[in-house]
């Protein structure tokens, strides 16, 4: 399943987000990607590989679910993304 999400936070996808997202995309068996326009897919999972996307407010990223829980995965992810992190 794959999913449009744009990182809307002033601060853009740092530390807080990364772990928020991370934690997330881990409560579910489906393997989890963020992939910038025109880069290398990011592990939703993995903070660090999160924090390589180098993504300030305003990107884009696709958002896609592989497995069995996708469709519950991609709209817990893009909630957390729509919501800002909480940080505002």
């Amino acid at each position: 399943m794959i999913a449009e999400v744009k990182v809307l936070n002033r601060l853009g996808l740092h530390a807080r987000p990364a772990a928020l997202v991370a934690q997330c995309a881990a409560r579910f068996e489906s393997s989890v990607s963020l992939i910038p326009s025109g880069g290398e897919a990011a592990d939703a999972k993995s903070i660090l590989s999160l924090l390589m996307l180098g993504a300030p407010c305003g990107t884009v990223l696709t958002l896609e679910a592989s497995g069995s829980d996708e469709a519950e995965a991609v709209q817990a992810l893009s909630g957390l993304f729509a919501g800002k992190f909480d940080e505002e």
